[in-house]
């Protein structure tokens, strides 16, 4: 036993371990998978820029390969030959392309575009090899012409640009947008100086607005008591009262019309002058009367004894 297991055997079944390691392995890394059977075609092109082994082969947007080789096809001279690994179960009409296709990031891989028929290429047969326009070739060739119908005017356009640029009423305008920027600074500078005495408004505002809040709960008081005057006076006999005050008011009439007139008692009295005067004389007689009985009242009592 310790002769069937001696230093050759073991080193040699190492070294054997890990080429198979290192075989496995850079398949793996370039996407092949060894253990997965796979058709083998070829197609030729005239440059391969951007074409890396393990690209993928794509079908409708779907991956069903790789490139597994790329060489240069020294029979041909110009032409590069590229192997493509493409999934077993695929059936490759005659007549199908392998377009190379470039992405805007310069990358490529290949396209087949399929053929329609019931025959089938063979394995190990030519695929027709075909450069398809890029991204970018599509936006160089839609916009190319664009860009040299528009040459011609961008110096025109220049020197127009120029001559505004240049123009002394632009200047101008400038500096008055300079003015008035520094207008507008100065301006803000005196509004944000108002504004400050801003909390001060608002506070009497908002004083005003309780002194506004009270008057109007005293208006409220006063309106419900004017509702229930009203109620009151709705409960009131106004008509009969004011009956009452036209009638005291035609008897006051008729009395001052008896007062004023001078065929009432109350008229003479008032209005005739001789009584006034008679009054007056009798008034006199009476105080010479009241006199003359102080000094002589035997004349008038005779049985008055005088002390």
């Amino acid at each position: 036993m310790k002769k069937f297991f001696s230093k050759e055997i073991i080193i040699g079944t190492s070294v054997l371990l890990s080429l198979l390691i290192l075989f496995f392995g850079i398949n793996y890394l370039k996407g092949i998978n060894v253990f997965k059977s796979a058709n083998y075609y070829y197609a030729s092109y005239t440059n391969v820029a951007g074409l890396a082994q393990s690209a993928p082969v794509t079908l409708n947007g779907y991956k069903i390969g790789l490139v597994r080789e790329i060489s240069y096809e020294y029979d041909n001279p110009g032409h590069v030959l590229v192997e493509l690994s493409l999934d077993k179960n695929l059936k490759v009409p005659t007549g199908t392309k392998a377009a190379l296709v470039t992405d805007m990031l310069g990358t490529s891989s290949i396209e087949l575009q399929m053929a329609s028929g019931t025959d089938y290429c063979k394995i190990g047969s030519r695929l027709e090899g075909v450069m398809a326009g890029g991204m970018m070739d599509k936006i160089g060739n839609e916009l190319m012409p664009t860009i040299v119908s528009i040459a011609p005017h961008i110096d025109s356009l220049v020197v127009a640009l120029t001559a505004i640029t240049t123009d002394p009423a632009l200047i101008n305008s400038i500096k008055r947008l300079d003015n008035i920027m520094a207008n507008l600074e100065t301006s803000t500078n005196y509004l944000n100086s108002a504004m400050k005495g801003v909390p001060a408004l608002v506070n009497t505002a908002n004083g005003t607005m309780v002194n506004v809040k009270e008057i109007s709960s005293n208006l409220t008081q006063i309106s419900e008591a004017l509702a229930v005057l009203s109620d009151d006076l709705k409960e009131m006999p106004i008509d009969s009262t004011m009956r009452n005050i036209n009638n005291i008011t035609t008897n006051l009439d008729r009395a001052t019309q008896q007062l004023n007139s001078t065929n009432s008692s109350l008229g003479l009295l008032l209005n005739d002058p001789s009584l006034y005067n008679n009054i007056n004389n009798s008034a006199a007689h009476i105080d010479s009367i009241l006199i003359d009985l102080k000094r002589q009242p035997k004349r008038y009592i005779p049985s008055i004894k005088v002390f």
